[in-house]
């Protein structure tokens, strides 16, 4: 036989050595070997050879009969394709491993003893030889073998690994792939455990899995062993970290959002073929973050330097150990569905309906599809499926991936975005609604319906065939126009999405959308949360607010991560950040909101922007909103942001919101910051030259400017007839407000819905030479095309082509 030295420690192994101990192998030899001396702690072990699996069926004298089994397959026939693999694993547990390989791995193990001590379990993992490519990955498709002990369990492990090369799900992947199943050999790893069954793990992402975004670090993370996060049986904690501003030394979290966390995966007790066992996760456990602030800070340090020496994105496993409370990385892969896109080209599903939403949870994928339920409650009921149905599960397993490659969408009732069918979902590029609680109950058997994923961070699935189109364009041949083409944004949940159009930063980011869906309750009553007299609304308060010291801790992260989320997905594009512009009626329909919000005959002209932010009546509650703003500028570092004041209506108002802005850590110029005015108010128009002494740049917004011009409420359907952007006294309006900006040597742009609606009101404002026009995100490319053209008949020549507002 050839070489015989059958071990390979993790320290002795790189990432050239995939064809001795497969992809998963040598990805832990080169983190081992090249980053736990830069500070990332991974747990020692050693690796099996593939030759040892060839070597061991060759004296078994088994390929004959695998080639038997296995030759011309036909994957569809699930029947055959069950009895095979079946017969298969059969075949390469039973050859066993020679007496020289047996030796070998006593050897290694009881080295690995002498290293953590008695005690010691060890993880053992499947490794195959063609494994973890950058276009092929093979994740889920073998076995792993946990808190295995002792040299006989370690023996009955590894053994049952090498079998797990013909798992139905493994075999019908490689026919897919086109790999020839006796070219593909498996090396079995053997690896410290880490003991997170009694603390955390999950899965990390050197990127966004849905929108792509290269720069975030993406963490998700359960109580218990990580096998709960991979397999999508909880709903996982989900946090990210931005790149860039961290290696710039900031230190803070983007977004996070706590899951339900249902089950945990820990051990059973005394020695068994079965070493694990799902329970419940204690309620108080499923209250709170799996992880600290602190961890995940340096989780993300792991990931960046993981990423930055493979030099491409990631997908790494992680576990904390409830013994030394130390942070783990246990397995890294190249990503291989997200990083595989072109990055200069855009996909965009619209729907070009509404229908009613029967079930929603996390959307996967970005995408549209229509198709039959089929409600599928365990594995038997596989082989009803028909292809173009859409899977309705409580969760999915990689046995049932030869039959989810044939699927429309996927819907599952429990699992995050790395669970097992999102990952394959991805990889399939189909839709995936998952977390989408009694999604089994809600949806019948051969009901057709809709899954959209193409709606931001939420799924839902419509009752009914909703109509929809695909719109693609290529980034990279669009050029761009000298005026700045902007979008207008609140929605965070969109932000990664969205800021792959090609614009140059946020006109507008409306802070209104962030406290409404994120906050839900308003700022006066979490600071003064005795003054609400309602005892069933104070106990909402409690419940929202329950991980924070107080309610304004509460409101400043929350608004602060949503500000963030949106500034990052940019960076270092401008973002243009609105002060809160609610109106009373508004406020007072937020949690608590009644017992702080006076009741006014005409709220759109009453107490609303920049009158209140002075006044004793909401100073404490601006004061939270100039906290969250200080903290997105300073301790996460977005100094892209710049604040926006709407609706001041007087100079004297001005200097008071300015003022009382500096009080609560918001300086005009202090590092760079540049404090904007809403143009919307006659008066702004007509004392342009006033207010550019005290403002930074101007925002037009067309739809108050134009109420106040027409004298028209804009919220009464009985005088909408009358409410016209393109009347010639609000044309006049925008011409001196233009041209005002411009003698003062400020900005000037405009993101009110004008230009959104009305093709030649964008062409008014670019023949005045206007710097900006801000749209909503489904107008940008029209508009966008438009003014190049425009601009080009006035000879002004067109930008280079370029990706995300960056030429």
């Amino acid at each position: 036989m050839p070489d015989t030295t059958y071990i390979r420690w993790f320290s002795d192994l790189g990432r050239d050595d995939v064809a001795l101990v497969g992809g998963k192998n040598a990805s832990l030899g080169e983190l081992y070997r090249h980053l736990k001396p830069l500070g990332v702690e991974v747990p020692d072990g050693f690796a099996l050879t593939a030759a040892a699996f060839r070597d061991a069926l060759t004296a078994a004298k088994a390929w004959e009969d695998l080639h038997a089994l296995l030759d011309g397959l036909d994957k569809n026939d699930m029947v055959r394709l069950a009895r095979a693999g079946s017969s298969a694993r059969d075949i390469v547990y039973s050859a066993g491993l020679t007496a020289a390989m047996e030796a070998q791995l006593r050897t290694a193990f009881r080295a690995l003893l002498v290293e953590y001590g008695e005690g010691l379990t060890v993880a053992v993992r499947s490794s195959a030889t063609a494994e973890d490519l950058p276009t092929a990955s093979f994740a889920g498709q073998h076995e792993t073998y946990l808190n295995v002990s002792g040299e006989a369990m370690l023996l009955d492990a590894v053994r049952r690994c090498h079998a797990s090369l013909f798992t139905d799900r493994a075999i019908s992947y490689r026919i897919d792939q086109g790999f020839d199943h006796f070219k593909v050999a498996l090396s079995v790893g053997v690896q410290k455990m880490v003991r997170s069954d009694l603390a955390s793990a999950g899965v990390m992402f050197t990127l966004d899995t849905e929108s792509g975004f290269r720069d975030a670090v993406f963490i998700t993370g359960a109580y218990g062993l990580g096998e709960t996060v991979v397999q999508g049986t909880v709903d996982p904690d989900e946090f990210y970290v931005h790149k860039a501003t961290f290696r710039q030394g900031h230190r803070a979290v983007l977004q996070r959002r706590l899951g339900e966390k249902q089950v945990k995966m820990v051990y059973r007790p005394g020695r068994t073929r079965e070493p694990t066992r799902t329970v419940p996760t204690p309620d108080a456990d499923r209250e709170r973050f799996c992880l600290t602030d602190e961890e995940v800070l340096r989780l993300a340090g792991y990931a960046i330097r993981i990423e930055e020496h493979y030099g491409q994105p990631m997908d790494i496993e992680w576990a904390k150990d409830g013994l030394d409370g130390g942070l783990y990385i246990v397995q890294a892969r190249p990503e291989t569905v997200a990083s595989q896109r072109a990055a200069l080209e855009l996909e965009s599903f619209v729907s070009e309906a509404k229908g009613t939403v029967l079930a929603s949870g996390r959307a996967v994928g970005g995408r549209m599809a229509t198709g039959p339920v089929r409600v599928v409650t365990d594995a038997h009921h596989l082989s009803a499926f028909r292809p173009g149905e859409v899977l309705v599960a409580d969760t999915t397993t990689p046995d049932w991936e030869p039959v989810m490659k044939t699927a429309a969408a996927i819907v599952t009732n429990r699992g995050g975005r790395t669970c097992h069918a999102a990952i394959v979902a991805r990889e399939l590029g189909i839709p995936a609604v998952v977390g989408a609680e009694r999604a089994t109950e809600a949806l019948r058997e051969g009901q057709t319906v809709t899954v959209s994923c193409a709606e931001g961070e939420t799924g839902k699935v419509y009752d009914g065939a909703v109509p929809f189109r695909v719109e693609r364009l290529d980034l990279g041949r669009l050029p761009r126009p000298q005026t700045r083409i902007m979008v207008n944004l609140g929605n965070p949940d969109l932000a990664f999405q969205t800021g792959r159009l090609p614009v140059d930063g946020v006109g507008l980011a409306r802070m209104e959308f962030i406290v409404n869906e994120a906050i839900k309750v308003h700022p006066m009553a979490l600071v003064h949360p005795e003054r609400v007299e309602d005892a069933d609304v104070r106990a909402r308060i409690a419940r929202l607010t329950r991980n924070h010291p107080d309610g304004s801790a509460y409101f400043v992260e929350r608004l602060s991560e949503g500000i963030g989320t949106i500034a990052a997905a940019f960076f270092p594009r401008p973002v243009i950040v609105r002060l809160s512009d609610f109106k009373t009626n508004e406020y007072a329909s937020l949690l608590g909101g009644r017992w702080f919000e006076p009741v006014e005959e005409n709220p759109m002209l009453g107490f609303r922007g920049a009158a209140r932010y002075a006044h004793p009546a909401y100073e404490e509650g601006f004061a939270l909103e100039c906290r969250a703003l200080a903290r997105v500028r300073g301790e996460m570092g977005l100094t892209n942001v710049k604040v926006m004041v709407p609706f001041c209506r007087r100079l004297e108002e001005a200097d008071r919101v300015i003022a009382a802005m500096a009080r609560h850590g918001l300086e005009r110029g202090r590092d760079g910051l540049e404090v904007y005015v809403m143009c919307e108010i006659p008066n702004n128009v007509l004392l342009v030259d006033e207010f550019a002494q005290r403002f930074d740049g101007f925002s037009i917004g067309s739809n108050d400017l134009t109420q106040l011009t027409l004298g028209v409420d804009r919220d009464s359907p009985l005088v909408a007839f009358d409410f016209d952007e393109r009347d010639p006294g609000v044309l006049a309006f925008l011409r001196q407000a233009v041209e005002g900006a411009r003698r003062n040597g400020r900005p000037c742009g405009i993101c009110g819905q004008a230009p959104s609606d009305y093709p030649e009101i964008a062409e008014f404002l670019v023949r005045l030479g206007i710097d900006s026009i801000s749209l909503t995100p489904d107008s940008v490319l029209g508009t966008l095309r438009a003014v190049v053209e425009l601009e080009r008949k006035l000879g002004r020549a067109p930008r280079e082509p370029g990706t995300g507002g960056l030429s």
